[in-house]
């Protein structure tokens, strides 16, 4: 049954050598139910609120096998949150996920995939990987940030349940290491009828790749 695997939010703010001065990458699990309202679980905080966080970034997603994978590639242990997840997901493809599917966690939040993560100067240093931010971007597997439709608590264990999936067939795996043409304009249809509107992040990414393909 797909899942949620942890739960996971700022532990603590730490000291950073970026612009903002201070990062809250640091996510680890937390025990029993969790509320989720609009900005994402309950107690957590983002440090760079221009970058990360906000309506349309609330809640970042991460495939439990896609950490073991690089659990494998890099020799150690992945802890859920140690990419800054919120969600560590068991069974779910998030990085396979098409761009605006909605997910059902438990018996009342709903989510909806926005867009990929793009790593960071500050992931890169969290993970301390020689060429990290290059390394993980390649390997295709960014996984996903969501929005908030319906609030209200999960937990652990909770089931995961797609229950809206659009037909453009755009992933976000697919659009962050190809960003095809051919798709952008498949996303720019969706979202202009209505039928699966982009958040702002998308709309800007799409006029990039359409510019790139004249």
């Amino acid at each position: 049954m797909p899942s949620i695997e942890s739960l996971c939010r700022v532990h603590a703010l730490r000291p950073d050598s970026g612009s903002v001065g201070t990062t809250a990458i640091d996510k680890r699990p937390v025990e029993g139910p969790v509320k989720i309202g609009e900005y994402g679980l309950y107690a957590d905080v983002q440090a760079d609120r221009k970058h990360h966080g906000g309506l349309t970034k609330a809640v970042y997603a991460y495939a439990a096998e896609d950490a073991e994978h690089w659990s494998g590639v890099l020799g150690r242990e992945i802890d859920a949150g140690l990419f800054g997840e919120n969600l560590r997901t068991r069974g779910v493809d998030v990085s396979g996920a098409i761009i605006g599917e909605r997910w059902m966690l438990g018996a009342e939040v709903v989510l909806e995939v926005t867009c990929p993560r793009t790593p960071c100067a500050t992931f890169g240093r969290r993970m301390g990987e020689r060429g990290w931010v290059r390394r993980f971007a390649a390997e295709g597997r960014p996984g996903a940030y969501l929005r908030v439709v319906t609030p209200g608590e999960v937990a652990a264990g909770d089931e995961v349940r797609v229950v809206e999936r659009p037909d453009h067939g755009v992933t976000i795996a697919s659009w962050f290491t190809e960003r095809r043409s051919a798709d952008a304009v498949a996303l720019l249809a969706a979202h202009e009828s209505g039928r699966h509107p982009l958040v702002p992040e998308m709309l800007d990414s799409l006029d990039v790749a359409i510019a790139s393909s004249r």
